[in-house]
């Protein structure tokens, strides 16, 4: 996998491209994927078709005794990724990222610091609940619009 940053009229762009088979690549730009039809195909001689390792599912991991099901939460939790998607409102470069996944966060609460135009936005959570997914790390520059992170 090769990656790459390039400005385009000021903007930072990473792309990072995942496959190249024939004339299509699969590239990721800021994380969004997508697949390019090249003019004419790369020649395969000079550039070998990148293609990511097979990597096995996970085994599946034994059934947990009665005794430690009964001190499980009485609330179940909220699947990984479910709820409410907090996104970016402007274009930019996360710098901090104030909350975990599992944590409580109360309408209001600074999730994510995002520096854009040199200056530090705190990005706030809009509704009370419990993060679900952080998508993003700091260093990562996102697009208007990204999935930041998750509150159920």
């Amino acid at each position: 996998m090769n990656k790459y940053q390039y400005k385009v009229q000021g903007v930072d762009y990473e792309v990072e491209i995942e496959e190249v088979d024939g004339n299509i690549a699969k590239v990721n730009v800021n994380g969004i994927p997508f697949e390019v039809e090249l003019q004419k195909p790369i020649n395969a001689a000079k550039h070998p078709t990148m293609t990511r390792p097979k990597v096995e599912a996970p085994k599946p991991v034994a059934a947990a005794p009665a005794a430690a099901v009964a001190a499980a939460p009485a609330q179940p939790a909220a699947p990984a990724g479910a709820g409410t998607p907090v996104k970016a409102p402007l274009p930019g470069t996360v710098t901090e990222v104030k909350v975990s996944v599992g944590q409580q966060v109360a309408v209001g609460d600074v999730v994510l610091v995002l520096e854009a135009m040199k200056m530090q936005n705190n990005i706030e959570a809009e509704y009370a609940g419990t993060v679900t997914s952080v998508v993003v790390k700091p260093g990562e520059t996102v697009m208007e619009g990204a999935v930041l992170l998750t509150i159920g």
